[in-house]
């Protein structure tokens, strides 16, 4: 028997773009000709919600309404049911001309959402009125959820559904609990789509990917009523969830739900859990499986008994977004952090770089598991395929790099390779803040595409990067945004706070640090996460070398990934949280630099130890002007046209070369002797980034030198500096 499968992404994960797992495995499967058919559920659910017959049916089976927030909301049902539709479809990109409607303010019936209108209204000065009407027909939606909220499902969220009763729970007991209670509304929905599915399939494997806590719950909903209807259909789950909270799973009743949970890389244990449905054995437990848990003889069991190995990057396929409804997705502005923005609008096809983290050493990270210690480059050639293969499957041009930390070398073959090929992308991924990305290189990968990155500054502090492992300096950290800023690429950086040892003047020196950093210009976006220690990370494996002492030792039987611990300092760091986002929110706006930083607090704070021109400093200093023999050198720009003319200075004349070059924006002129013009003509069209072959700085050298005198006068005059502000690149 063949198998059939069928791989969904339960409720709920984003709303502008598919969440990636299943495409990546559809396109696995796809090379090994197995049948599958995938779906988002999230945005299905969501769109049956929010809809006119959805609002109709929400506001009939509601709860009473206690605030009078909702009161208002429910009062106004007529008119949330009037322009739902057109929302939507405007949200989609169906409906442009519905902006002008939204943003007259007449519109959309306004709840509290909208109070928080007036604090951002300038900052919408500059955006379009297709983006400010975004953001009110988002705050339009979030009213509504809020209503959900109080009336229908406490437990619902755009981007999860009930991620309390996932996260961090080291007992099933909850979980399990609440799965005894009669389907919620939301439920309903989601089990009404299933349903027609599954009968529609009829698959003989049901793979659920679980990338997050906030998509626990609807997972084991989904197991729960295909396992209660089909129960002939085999059930698996995998994703990032299980990969890192599952892996001490011990509670038999998690597999009266699911048949199968797969960790890690998902390729090879669906290719072997496919033979196993296919060729069911007689005797039980003896297929061959790779990194599975299943139930035996009532328990919990970790089997790995397959020899077959991992497939290598090269060997995944393409990842197939077809089955989706890649047109139906929604385009929201929640909140004006402009990395944030990319993030919920628009439409993402995503790939991966590399498997895991060329780094691998942070100390806060995962690094003992699989997905990051294994690290595995795909071939630029390769990925530049398999974009291709996506534009034509999909429509659009947009890539999320979705990496760890993308490999600046691979980065730079990357975007060589689009402009070989002269492919119109828009792209952007995670990086290190390393100290290969210099400025050259910042404008070749803009040249090539990329609009932002983001990189973990984490937290402003050198003893604390040093801690960290983290291979960056603060003083490095701020060159390498300036070279992004520079070339016109946006620059989003993580932040921590909470570090174990982290003193409170480190705190306010990390703060320090980061107002230097937007005040100078060269970081465009922000975001402060509050340290959580984790069980795969060297900090939550060996805590007492990090100053930290975790509360409880024991495992739970259900998900163990996030750890209660004591910082040796005493200190509560909670307690900076909010003067922390808001001075971040004020400065990415590009005011309030001038306030002392004790006026986002409510406590005393120290002074901090940071000079004030700490970052201006560090951003003067000259860059290295050795060049590297090996380095290679690259033509951005096109074709000259050629003049000849003759110089003439006190009786004597020699003849003369200019050479005229147009770019996007401007023309320009260089002049030079005829022999070194006529080098240099010939010398840039080899040079030029549409060539196969790149040359290093050595090889031109030694080519300048056959025929002409001191390349380095010649390298550092007037004319070749010219070229190299227009796109001669030393990579």
């Amino acid at each position: 028997m063949k198998p059939k499968l069928f791989l969904i992404t339960p409720p709920f994960t984003q709303l502008n773009t598919p969440y990636p797992a299943t495409a990546y495995i559809k396109g696995f499967l796809n090379t090994k000709n197995i049948e599958s058919v995938q779906a988002d559920l999230g945005i299905e659910v969501i769109l049956k919600l929010f809809s006119k017959e959805g609002l109709q049916n929400l506001f009939a089976n509601n709860q009473q309404p206690t605030t009078d927030n909702c009161k208002r909301i429910f009062a106004l049902q007529d008119e949330y049911i009037k322009t739902i539709d057109s929302v939507i479809a405007f949200l989609q990109g169906k409906n442009p001309t519905l902006a002008l409607q939204i943003c007259q303010e007449d519109f959309l019936p306004e709840a509290s959402r909208f109070a928080q209108l007036e604090e951002l209204d300038w900052a919408f000065g500059t955006m379009g009125t297709q983006d400010k009407a975004k953001h009110l027909a988002t705050l339009y939606l979030e009213d509504i959820s809020d209503f959900i909220i109080e009336c229908v499902d406490e437990n619902f969220g755009f981007s999860r559904y009930a991620e309390r009763l996932g996260r961090s729970a080291n007992s099933f007991d909850e979980l399990y609990e609440a799965l005894q209670q009669e389907p919620t509304y939301i439920d309903q929905i989601l089990l009404s789509i299933l349903k027609e599915r599954i009968e529609t399939i009829q698959p003989t494997l049901f793979l659920i990917s679980v990338p997050f806590p906030g998509n626990l719950y609807a997972a084991f909903r989904s197991a729960q009523w295909v396992k209660k209807h089909h129960p002939g259909i085999k059930i698996s789950m995998g994703g990032g969830f299980p990969n890192t909270e599952l892996r001490s799973l011990s509670d038999a009743r998690v597999f009266e739900f699911f048949d199968y949970i797969t960790l890690d890389d998902g390729e090879t244990p669906i290719e072997l859990l496919c033979n196993l449905v296919s060729n069911p054995s007689p005797l039980e437990g003896l297929g061959e499986v790779k990194r599975t848990f299943l139930l035996e003889d009532g328990k919990v069991v970790y089997k790995n008994n397959s020899t077959q190995p991992d497939y290598k990057q090269s060997q995944v396929g393409t990842p197939d977004y077809s089955d989706l409804l890649l047109d139906k997705y929604i385009s929201v502005i929640e909140i004006v952090n402009p990395m944030h923005r990319l993030w919920s609008d628009g439409r993402w096809n995503k790939l991966t770089m590399a498997h895991g983290c060329y780094w691998g050493k942070c100390t806060f990270c995962d690094i003992s598991l699989d997905y990051i210690k294994v690290y595995e480059p795909v071939a630029a050639s390769l990925l530049c395929d398999r974009m291709e293969e996506l534009i034509a499957q999909t429509g659009e041009t947009g890539f999320h790099y979705v990496d760890e930390a993308a490999p600046p070398a691979l980065m730079r073959a990357l975007a060589l390779e689009i402009l070989r090929r002269k492919m119109a992308v828009t792209w952007w991924t995670n990086i290190r803040f390393e100290k290969s990305f210099t400025k050259d290189l910042c404008i070749l990968l803009k040249a090539s595409g990329c609009i932002a990155v983001s990189g973990g500054l984490e937290v402003a502090s050198d003893r604390l990067l040093k801690l960290i492992d983290k291979g960056v300096t603060v003083e490095q950290v701020a060159k390498v945004t300036r070279n992004f800023t520079e070339a016109g690429i946006m620059v989003h950086a993580y932040l921590m706070y909470g570090y174990p040892t982290q003193s409170v003047q480190e705190t306010v020196d990390s703060l320090e640090m980061v107002r230097q950093l937007f005040e100078a210009q060269v970081l465009q976006s922000g975001f402060w996460h509050q340290f959580a220690m984790t069980a795969h990370s060297p900090v939550g494996m060996f805590p007492e070398q990090f100053g930290a002492v975790k509360e409880t030792e024991a495992i739970g039987t259900f998900a163990n990934n996030d750890i209660n611990f004591v910082d040796s300092t005493g200190i509560n760091h909670d307690k900076f949280s909010f003067g922390l986002k808001k001075s971040l929110f004020n400065y990415m706006h590009g005011i309030c630099f001038e306030y002392e930083l004790q006026e986002w607090f409510d406590f005393k704070i120290p002074k901090t130890k940071i000079s004030p021109d700490f970052i201006f400093d560090a951003l003067q200093e000259e860059s290295n002007f050795n060049i590297k023999p090996t380095a290679k050198i690259v033509w951005l720009g096109g074709k000259p046209s050629v003049d000849y003319f003759t110089k003439s200075k006190k009786g004597n004349s020699w003849e003369m070369l200019a050479l005229t070059f147009h770019d996007k924006k401007e023309s320009f002129t260089i002049q030079t002797s005829k022999a070194e013009g006529e080098w240099l003509d010939e010398m840039l069209q080899r040079l030029s980034v549409c060539n196969a072959k790149t040359y290093s700085f050595q090889e031109i050298k030694n080519d300048f030198e056959i025929q002409l005198e001191n390349f380095e006068l010649f390298w550092y005059s007037k004319p070749v500096n010219t070229l190299r502000e227009f796109g001669l690149l030393v990579l």
